[in-house]
């Protein structure tokens, strides 16, 4: 279960946190939700939902699925096989794989239709107010200038949150609110969940740290 307050890492396709190196964050980051008692979920690459899932007891996800029902889909991410494999959720609409809006609507009822949670991916307080429209369980604010640096978002633009919150809710207060961009420390995630987010969507910060579980460890810290 998506429980909130909750960090999600997106593995990404990094060297780090493929194949070998997913089984050994998939690890970490499962030790360190039982250790700290709080509610951690992972993004993985489609190869590597299924092997991960029999081995972790956190949430695992996928980072993309495709619009598409069976038959004859070639190279396609079919929902149902995406679930079948073992994940409870799926991102959507990520900056690296932007989606038209209308477009969007239809992922998020196949994922839906497949039995999986939404997180999907908005760029600014406008874009998250289109999005609450379509209903998805999570909305996850990520300014695509600050994805991948140094300052977090809610350092550089934490209006962008809490704008964000008001104008999600203000249309679906059943939606949860997820920030990313930047996040690097407890206190990021501090300041994030004091300007109204559910929780928090990582990659970088933790997948490229020098000491991943040490990385995590200090985020979660922010979190309870």
């Amino acid at each position: 279960m998506l429980k909130t307050p909750i960090i999600i890492v997106n593995f990404k396709t990094y060297k780090e946190s493929t194949g070998d190196n997913a089984i050994k964050l998939a690890e970490i980051c499962n030790k360190t939700a039982k250790e700290t008692k709080t509610s951690i979920a992972i993004a993985v690459q489609s190869t590597d939902i299924y092997k991960i899932s029999k081995i972790v007891s956190i949430p695992v996800l996928s980072q993309h699925i495709d619009a598409i029902d069976f038959g004859k889909n070639t190279g396609f991410l079919l929902p149902e096989s995406i679930k079948q494999a073992g994940a409870e959720a799926t991102l959507l609409n990520h900056s690296e794989h932007r989606l038209d809006f209308e477009l969007l609507k239809i992922f998020i009822e196949r994922a839906k239709q497949a039995g999986l949670k939404t997180i999907v991916c908005a760029k600014d307080v406008e874009d998250a107010k289109k999005i609450a429209g379509l209903s998805p369980d999570f909305i996850a604010v990520e300014p695509p200038e600050l994805i991948g640096g140094k300052i977090s978002v809610s350092e550089a633009k934490p209006e962008v949150i809490s704008d964000s919150v008001k104008a999600i809710k203000s249309i679906n207060k059943k939606i949860k609110v997820l920030c990313g961009a930047g996040i690097h420390n407890k206190d990021d995630v501090k300041k994030a969940v004091k300007l109204g987010a559910d929780g928090i969507l990582v990659a970088s910060g933790i997948v490229k740290a020098g000491n991943q579980e040490a990385a995590l460890k200090d985020l979660v810290d922010g979190l309870i």
